[in-house]
């Protein structure tokens, strides 16, 4: 496993290896092995569903260690897409990109994504703190009256949301997402999300986290819903230093709220070309992304 120390200063934003690219993701370049997908994670950042110009020296080695530590945890669960992340169990043929590849490569199962979000909460955050300030609803869930911005919630509660391949996702209700993946599936992921996030919340409590709310995706395989993509990530969660934690207050945060944060402060109006991150915001989200890690792993 690679120590907190040996992920890389220097930041790749891209690849260009001698495979068939099988798509070009917002952090992912993935490539197609036939039966099986090689899935690159760079430096690359987006925030409000653009990419930022700006990469993250190291992110990519963080995000896939992670998933890969998760992946492994949370098998008892539900079966996921991943092989390995040996780089010596890849084709001969990338031999001379191994260095490349340390720490950012995944092989995993080719599956049929399944084109919804599968998000849960346990916190008043984000979008879902927008939407409770409007309706006191989330996705067509009522909250109680009186929650603060970061306030626990009752229970855990399932949000799903559209996957667009253009512009900003959207949240819709568990109804809606019914219609569009079916009945018995849609009841299927809603239980696998909350027993995955009910498990990983407590892990990372026992690590001084709060998992504030965080996304799976899943996908299908031989008949079978397996886990897909990346796995509690700090791309993919809202995650928390549970000392600091205050309801109603800024929190210490691991993951790209940071950079968030910053591009609201300089009045970003969150369309492409995304601007560029000053060095300073570069550094310090790199910072929490390795902090994250160890904290997680318990690994330097």
């Amino acid at each position: 496993m690679l120590g907190i120390e040996e992920f890389g200063h220097s930041a790749l934003a891209s690849t260009d290896l001698p495979l068939p690219l099988y798509a070009r993701g917002k952090v992912r370049d993935i490539y197609d092995l036939g039966e099986a997908l090689l899935m690159v994670a760079t430096d690359r950042i987006s925030a409000f569903d653009c990419i930022l110009p700006t990469p993250i020296p190291g992110k990519g080695q963080v995000l896939t260690k992670l998933s890969a530590y998760w992946f492994e945890a949370t098998r008892p669960i539900v079966e996921n897409h991943l092989i390995t992340t040996d780089t010596d169990a890849l084709p001969s043929t990338l031999l001379p990109h191994r260095d490349l590849l340390a720490g950012r490569a995944m092989l995993v199962r080719k599956a049929k994504p399944i084109e919804v979000e599968c998000v849960v909460r346990g916190y008043l955050a984000g979008s879902a703190w927008r939407e409770y300030t409007q309706t006191r609803e989330v996705c067509g869930i009522p909250l109680p009256e009186g929650l603060r911005e970061g306030d626990r919630l009752p229970q855990p509660i399932f949000t799903p949301a559209t996957k667009a391949r253009h512009g900003h996702d959207e949240n819709i209700t568990f109804v809606q997402m019914a219609e569009v993946v079916g009945e018995k599936l849609a009841q299927e992921l809603r239980e696998l999300s909350l027993a995955l996030y009910t498990f990983a919340e407590g892990r990372l409590r026992a690590k001084g986290l709060i998992l504030a709310d965080t996304k799976f995706e899943f996908g299908i395989l031989d008949g079978e819903v397996i886990l897909i993509d990346e796995l509690l990530t700090p791309d993919s969660s809202r995650i928390w230093d549970a000392e600091e934690y205050r309801a109603g207050r800024a929190r210490v945060g691991f993951d790209k709220q940071y950079v968030r944060d910053y591009l609201e402060s300089i009045g970003w109006d969150k369309k492409p070309p995304a601007p560029p991150l000053p060095p300073e915001v570069v550094a310090a989200t790199r910072r929490l992304y390795l902090e994250c890690y160890h904290r997680v792993v318990g690994s330097r």
